[in-house]
């Protein structure tokens, strides 16, 4: 049997589960996850193995109207994909009700030559019923040449979806070694783990008002330990201490938190240090968007 490799994008509104799916392929954390909205904001690349094909996955941010210059980067990103891979995959959920959200990415879709599989997200919470009109809803679309129905948070489907994808791939050659699982430096998820946590932290508090630079990270000569020192920016005076909170406590938990996580990515101790600097306005200003990694 020949060897086929290609490239795959992920996309979709905000909170459907995409990154929940390219983590549950991968086995390991790498795309950053959480309740809210727009919490990718980077492409991730993300690599799946086997022995007769490799499949590159790009979870990229979700499709949505901009609201700031960091708005336009994340859904400029996505669409540049579109036309530069193998396969799409559409996730939606079970709250699809073809919304302008829905509507404003089919629209795009149907000028794309690329293959789409719509992604039928958190099956385990539709009704045989429901899911079978949400799947003649949008079959009559004729823009997919498949759908599937998975539960990317138990297991449900994933390998279905896999053997799918590999049908639209084309013959070619293994890109990344076979035990690459990622081609993101590690300080990039180290970043992408601590924004989680504050994601978790803050609840509503500062959804998306925070970035993460990893200034300082280096393991310890002759230790099992490694050292990284990470700022954290947000927007506002009043901001820094939400993020901080009483006595400390609330960074202290999001430092532990991701510590934790961080150790298991690295297999090595870490001492993590978090420091918390005002930077007004950060997500409207294209030098600054371009020193955290958002390249415009």
């Amino acid at each position: 049997m020949k060897f086929k490799s290609g490239y795959v994008t992920i996309i979709g509104r905000p909170n459907v589960g995409k990154s929940t799916l390219m983590n549950q392929i991968i086995g390991e954390k790498i795309a950053i996850m959480s309740d809210k909205p727009q919490t990718t904001r980077n492409k991730i690349q993300s690599i799946y193995t086997r022995e007769n094909y490799q499949i590159i996955f790009l979870d990229t941010p979700g499709l949505h109207k901009p609201k700031n210059k960091l708005g336009e980067f994340m859904v400029k990103s996505a669409q540049q994909t579109l036309n530069e891979v193998d396969v799409i995959l559409f996730v939606i959920d079970e709250t699809a009700d073809m919304g302008p959200g829905d509507t404003y990415i089919l629209e795009m879709l149907k000028t794309i030559k690329t293959p789409v599989i719509l992604v039928i997200n958190k099956i385990d919470k539709i009704a045989p019923e429901a899911f079978e009109k949400m799947y003649h809803l949008f079959d009559e679309k004729g823009i997919f040449k498949d759908i599937i129905g998975i539960s990317a948070l138990q297991d449900k489907n994933i390998q279905k979806l896999i053997e799918k994808v590999v049908s639209f791939l084309p013959e070619g050659p293994q890109y990344f070694p076979g035990d690459m699982i990622t081609d993101q430096p590690e300080r990039v998820i180290v970043s992408e783990i601590i924004r989680e946590k504050l994601l978790h932290y803050l609840q509503d508090e500062i959804p998306h008002g925070v970035a993460v630079e990893v200034a300082f990270m280096k393991k310890r000569e002759n230790q099992d330990i490694v050292d990284i020192n990470a700022t954290i920016y947000c927007e506002r005076k009043s901001h820094k201490g939400i993020i901080i909170g009483k006595g400390g406590r609330k960074l202290k938990g999001v430092g532990k938190s991701a510590r934790e996580d961080i150790e298991r990515l690295l297999g090595s101790k870490v001492f993590l240090e978090l420091w918390v600097k005002i930077k007004e306005d950060w997500r409207e200003q294209e030098s600054t968007l371009s020193n955290l990694g958002y390249k415009l």
